[in-house]
């Protein structure tokens, strides 16, 4: 696999031309493009960042395989949306922790559509039982949780946490504790901006390295309260 030096100017030509061309018929028509594009250069980034990912944790994977490995398929599961349309148009990677088996793993992750680029790290969607552990944590770990997202460089970085959260405080839960929006919560990620010049240069990946490291308190709190190593 070639080094990565950036990601070429047609990935983001190949994704605004599917944007119009969302069918079969131009996805096969393009599919060498693709693989050419933006899967090998999508894979180039994840083995760059192997090395640099290890001195944040050992416990998350760089897996450059480009099926089955942490560059996210493009299908899309259209099974339960309005959206019929086959094929996601962005790019996707995560580097998930060794017990996850799926996205709703704590991860870190990189999100790279023409439109909108964004990094960091957390946990989307996890599942009732991990859910409820973390929302415990935050409720009877309330200074662990807070000096993890309100450190000056947790701060200047993310600023908020990003994630969907529910109308009312969770059974169980005290509605008046003073972290009860966090409680609230049904997803925990800290995400950063980029700008698609950054991703074009071999320098991307120092970008995404200092991110993860100022995500690492966060990631630490959400792996210690579902009992994952870091």
């Amino acid at each position: 696999m070639t080094s990565f030096t950036g990601l070429p100017k047609d990935y983001f030509d190949f994704f605004h031309e599917l944007k119009a061309n969302n069918n079969r018929e131009w996805f096969n028509d393009n599919k060498p493009r693709f693989r050419a594009s933006v899967q090998e250069p999508l894979a180039a980034f994840v083995e760059a960042m192997a090395p640099r990912l290890k001195k944040v944790s050992k416990h998350f994977v760089a897996d450059p395989r480009l099926n089955g490995g942490s560059v996210f398929r493009i299908y899309k599961d259209v099974r339960f949306s309005k959206d019929k349309t086959p094929y996601k148009t962005h790019g996707g990677v995560q580097f998930r922790h060794a017990l996850g088996k799926d996205a709703h793993a704590p991860g870190f992750y990189v999100h790279i559509d023409p439109d909108e680029i964004f990094y960091g790290g957390g946990i989307w969607s996890p599942p009732a039982p991990q859910l409820l552990k973390i929302r415990e944590a935050i409720a009877g770990k309330s200074t662990a949780w807070k000096k993890a997202v309100t450190a000056p460089a947790f701060q200047k970085r993310f600023g908020d946490l990003r994630g969907q959260s529910l109308k009312r405080p969770p059974r169980g839960f005290d509605a008046e504790h003073a972290l009860i929006e966090d409680i609230k919560r049904k997803s925990f990620f800290a995400m950063a901006q980029g700008k698609s010049s950054q991703t074009k240069k071999a320098t991307f990946c120092d970008d995404v390295e200092a991110t993860m490291k100022d995500a690492k308190p966060l990631m630490k709190f959400l792996c210690d309260a579902v009992g994952a190593p870091i």
